[in-house]
């Protein structure tokens, strides 16, 4: 059965060095079921995506950061990649917009070093979750507990570790995203 997550809007944050596919392939399947994606970036018209070991494509902004609300939005999808989040970790516009979707009870879906952010949002305290191994204690030290597995959810979150993972956490994204949408 496909899952329709039609009137279901989802912000997309990223930076320049976001990992490109752990967007794209959520996003892609996202629109397909009827959601509506928007990318937010603190760009005001163009994000460059990293594509493994070099620079990817440029996506175009559907929202700068500066402008975006968290209120609008039934749900957060933060991809991976270093570059990207190392910049929206020292944004504190980016800080806040990912701490409304919390504090609002609205899922979150982070994968690889997505869930970096997290911590500077200090919303890991106590929840069960994963990420890209190199960042593991970063995550622990900040209070989250960190397992080994392809996906985990924990009261909203869903965390996933690598591109290896993304068919899983794609799948688990939009189950968690419908159970949302319908409860």
């Amino acid at each position: 059965m496909v899952q329709s997550l039609n009137s279901f809007k989802v912000a997309i944050l990223v930076a320049d060095g976001f990992e490109q596919v752990e967007m794209v392939c959520p996003r892609k399947v996202l629109n397909q079921i009827g959601a509506t994606t928007h990318l937010i970036s603190p760009n005001k018209d163009f994000v460059k995506g990293w594509s493994h070991l070099d620079w990817g494509e440029k996506h175009r902004v559907d929202v700068p950061l500066d402008m975006a609300r968290a209120e609008y939005y039934d749900a957060l999808l933060l991809p991976g990649g270093v570059m990207g989040l190392d910049a929206l970790r020292i944004n504190y516009k980016a800080i806040e917009f990912v701490r409304s979707f919390f504090n609002a009870g609205k899922p979150v879906a982070a994968i690889c070093h997505g869930p970096q952010i997290l911590i500077d949002a200090d919303v890991v305290i106590g929840r069960t979750l994963t990420s890209y191994a190199s960042i593991r204690h970063d995550l622990e030290n900040a209070g989250a507990i960190w397992v080994d597995q392809e996906v985990v959810t924990n009261n909203g979150l869903i965390t996933s570790r690598t591109t290896d993972d993304l068919s899983a956490f794609t799948n688990t994204m939009v189950r968690e995203f419908s159970m949302e949408l319908h409860h």
